[in-house]
């Protein structure tokens, strides 16, 4: 049994997780994988389930990425020019996709690639994939946590003192490092997954999985740099998660489900008119 603590993802959640073993299974592995189920998952704290991975296995963010810009750099002088362009963002379609983008709490988050994969994502319609999307959140989000606290970032809006799209989340996120962002680094992870599930639909799922690390800079709660370094992670994260028979099972399982919905041309969980409005709006 292993216990791994940390704050995560600027939700101020304090997470003390019991880490299990992936699922044993006997015979051959390939006939197997497909019939590993994960349905019994503890919850960690405030809906956020267990991972498929344990500690160890994160990648490492404190030696794959680099420092974080300082006063004085030109990457620095690039994340003051474009944490600005949140400024005049509010009461906006895409300031209000950046506040649902924030929201990494289920069911709200299971929609945010629905229009981009032409299906539903929810638990009564996909529950292999629902589940698959709550436990990668988990894995990504964590694999930022050691470079946030070795560097203790802070956010645009304590510099800029302007508004967040969230403001509801002001205060847990003071508190929590700016660099990376372990949103960021979900949606990249999500992205990366659902492209690789969905290959006819990959340019429309990375595009939304690159807004969706936007938003976090168009909220005004990440510089440029954090979200560009985020994505880093999400994509170690993925690589580290192909290794992990009961994720494969599980993503094996997604497949099926989304195959199935869309053959049965169910509709997406969102108005997707609505999120193509928001996306097409012009924020340079």
């Amino acid at each position: 049994m292993r216990i791994r603590t940390a704050k995560f993802l600027g939700l101020g959640l304090t997470i003390i997780a019991t880490s299990y073993p992936s699922t044993a299974f006997a015979g051959d592995q390939k006939s197997s994988e497909c019939l590993i189920a994960s349905a019994q998952v503890p919850e960690l704290q405030h809906g956020l389930i267990e991972g498929y991975l344990v500690k160890s296995d994160f990648p490492d963010s404190l030696e794959l990425l680099p420092q974080p810009p300082s006063l004085g750099q030109a990457d620095h002088a690039l994340d003051t020019s474009i944490s600005r362009r949140s400024f005049s963002l509010p009461g906006t379609p895409r300031w209000t996709l950046a506040a649902s983008d924030a929201n990494l709490r289920f069911p709200d988050a299971a929609s945010t690639f629905s229009c981009a994969i032409g299906a539903p994502i929810s638990e009564s319609e996909t529950p292999r994939l629902y589940q698959l999307l709550r436990r990668s959140l988990t894995d990504a989000g964590l694999s930022t946590y050691k470079a946030k606290n070795n560097y203790n970032r802070r956010r645009p809006f304590l510099v800029n003192q302007k508004p967040i799209c969230s403001p509801e989340d002001t205060i847990e996120l003071t508190s929590d490092p700016s660099y990376p962002s372990g949103h960021t680094a979900v949606g990249w992870a999500w992205a990366l997954i659902l492209s690789e599930m969905v290959p006819d639909r990959s340019n429309q799922i990375l595009a939304r999985g690159l807004a969706y690390g936007e938003s976090r800079h168009l909220c005004n709660v990440h510089w440029y740099s954090d979200v560009i370094n985020g994505r880093v992670m999400g994509a170690a994260t993925v690589t580290v998660l192909h290794n992990n028979a009961e994720f494969r099972a599980d993503f094996a399982a997604a497949k099926a489900e989304v195959a199935n919905a869309r053959a049965r041309n169910l509709e997406a969980s969102r108005d997707c008119n609505v999120e193509t409005l928001a996306l097409d709006q012009d924020t340079h």
